[in-house]
């Protein structure tokens, strides 16, 4: 039986690049997905609780997954890619939406096979 992973998208304050994730990602049947932000002003915040949830976590930037590394030492930890996607884009941007798409399909293709 095919277990659908858990993916937790997170950027800066989940306004823009985890929301689109989340926004194209969310009636796809591979997988369960979930965005968050860093930021205590996120509307949706990062939690112990996520982290736990999660098979694996994408990040916008290294200093993100540093920052995740360091407030949550203290338990095991997902994998966690970097997608390399600077702050640079709005809400469901075009080029936004092509670089998420092919980033976390590459990923999920090489690491779930799906």
């Amino acid at each position: 039986m095919y277990q659908q992973p858990n993916i937790l998208v997170v950027c800066g304050r989940n306004k823009k690049r985890s929301r689109t994730a989340e926004h194209i990602f969310k009636n796809d049947s591979r997988f369960k997905i979930r965005s968050v932000g860093l930021s205590p002003s996120s509307d949706r915040k990062i939690s112990e609780n996520d982290l736990r949830w999660a098979n694996i976590v994408f990040v916008m930037e290294q200093d993100q997954r540093e920052k995740i590394w360091d407030i949550y030492k203290n338990i095991t930890l997902p994998n966690i890619e970097v997608l390399n996607i600077e702050d640079d884009y709005e809400f469901m941007d075009p080029e936004l939406i092509e670089m998420l798409t092919e980033r976390i399909n590459d990923t999920l293709s090489v690491v779930y096979n799906i």
